[in-house]
């Protein structure tokens, strides 16, 4: 998927998130739009890996592209650094939520992601698209309907 389909994907998911709980909405959703752009560091053409392009190098050289960032170790070591640099939980939640979401649309592409690094498994739907496909374009379209509803669920309040 596309940097822009992440965003909007941690845009709604963290949304959705927002909707059900009691954290605070803006770090939440705020910190869900970062959240879906770091599993892509690992790749110096991302929307990430353009801006830390000697972190990005050193990771794809290491890693590749699509394995350790993009896994449930990854995930768990973010949560363990997240929760002793950070002291707030709606900046962390929204950080693993944007992630996760990650994880799903690039699950949703025939590359799919190694969920379970280090094992060489890769994940993936049993249908998937090409990333920038038409596929892709609908689903960026509906996750931006999504987001206008959950925004509206959030944020209704305020206007």
């Amino acid at each position: 998927m596309t940097g822009n389909t992440h965003i909007i994907g941690g845009l709604a998911a963290s949304l959705a998130f927002a909707q059900v709980s009691n954290y605070e909405p803006v770090l939440l959703v705020g910190a869900g739009v970062v959240g879906a752009i770091i599993p892509d560091i690992c790749h110096g053409g991302s929307k990430i890996g353009r801006k830390f392009k000697v972190l990005s190098n050193l990771i794809n050289t290491i890693f590749g592209h699509r394995s350790f960032t993009h896994s449930l170790l990854f995930l768990v070591l973010m949560a363990v650094l997240l929760n002793t640099f950070i002291d707030n939980d709606s900046i962390i939640l929204g950080i693993l939520i944007g992630m996760a979401s990650h994880y799903i649309l690039d699950m949703a592409t025939k590359n799919g992601i190694k969920l379970l690094y280090p094992l060489k498994i890769t994940v993936r739907f049993p249908v998937t698209t090409r990333t920038g496909g038409t596929v892709e374009y609908l689903v960026f379209a509906v996750l931006s309907l999504l987001t206008v509803y959950f925004g509206y669920g959030v944020f209704g309040n305020y206007f």
